[in-house]
């Protein structure tokens, strides 16, 4: 009987052990080192809250911040339309169907560092591909990562392509979940397609958009890789995210406890956004 009763514990203990030594510990450790200096080398000496003063004087960081939002206004509203276009021609009716879902979401899989790779070499002055096609056509070449005006749009367009195929699967997913008899209905009292997509398909999909949404702008606020292998912050930090700069002055610098001042308050940053996203789109639903 005492057998019986121990085996939950043991059965959720590898989990325990799991949350207590790489979330729970993480997370108090950096709370602490937010009163603190430290280098990793040297002993934390306790500063109180002299990180603070520093993370509202530092221009920088909000310049990151500033990128991150820019990134995030190409970003979401790109991928959104072009995940939810995608999904209504995958709901309809037509050949090969399984092996053009399975396409979209192929870019999803491959390693990030691989297709940002790849797009940095799209993206190339001299011998990029798509300077190559615009110089074929006599249109002088673009500096597409070399220009600060045009770098971090190009960051988010390739973003859009590497990620936008899971948002497809999601609205597909809550496209079938749409029951035909209000097309039907709608048919029948002589509704146009953009009529029946505006007031059937978005009000009974709305779950699924504020998912997409929140996930996006999760994603978009995590922006690391793509910056960090493309464009190493530059050109002018006009690139630079949040996560790249926390990241830098963390793994770079080693001002541990400056970095963890920076993640918790741009962790806040997200939170509060999210939580003004539900509230928007719960009104609109």
């Amino acid at each position: 009987m005492k057998k019986t009763k121990l085996t939950p514990y043991l059965m959720i203990l590898p989990y325990v052990i799991f949350f207590i030594t790489f979330i729970s510990f993480p997370v108090i450790f950096s709370f602490i080192l937010m009163f603190h200096k430290w280098n990793i080398i040297a002993p934390m000496q306790f500063i109180g809250l002299s990180n603070f003063y520093h993370l509202f004087h530092d221009s920088l960081f909000f310049k990151s911040l500033l990128n991150t939002l820019i990134f995030l206004i190409v970003h979401i509203p790109l991928q959104i339309i072009i995940a939810l276009f995608f999904a209504v021609m995958l709901n309809q009716k037509i050949r090969f169907i399984g092996f053009f879902r399975a396409a979209y979401f192929l870019p999803v899989i491959v390693s990030g560092v691989v297709v940002t790779i790849l797009w940095q070499q799209l993206y190339g002055f001299e011998s990029g591909m798509l300077n190559r096609f615009l110089s074929a056509f006599g249109i002088a070449k673009v500096g597409w990562l070399e220009d600060s005006n045009l770098a971090m749009m190009s960051i988010a367009i390739m973003a859009t392509w590497k990620n936008v195929g899971l948002y497809i699967i999601l609205f597909l997913a809550g496209l079938q979940t749409v029951p035909n008899y209000l097309y039907e209905a709608a048919d029948l009292e002589g509704a146009t397609s953009w009529q029946k997509f505006r007031y059937i398909t978005l009000p009974m999909i709305n779950p699924t958009v504020f998912m997409v949404v929140i996930l996006s702008t999760i994603g978009g606020f995590s922006l690391f890789i793509e910056p960090y292998v493309m464009t190493g912050g530059g050109p002018l930090n006009s690139t630079l995210s949040a996560v790249l700069y926390i990241y830098k002055q963390g793994f770079f610098f080693y001002h541990m406890g400056y970095a963890s001042t920076l993640g918790f308050f741009f962790a806040g940053i997200i939170l509060v956004v999210i939580v003004i996203q539900k509230k928007f789109v719960e009104r609109d639903a």
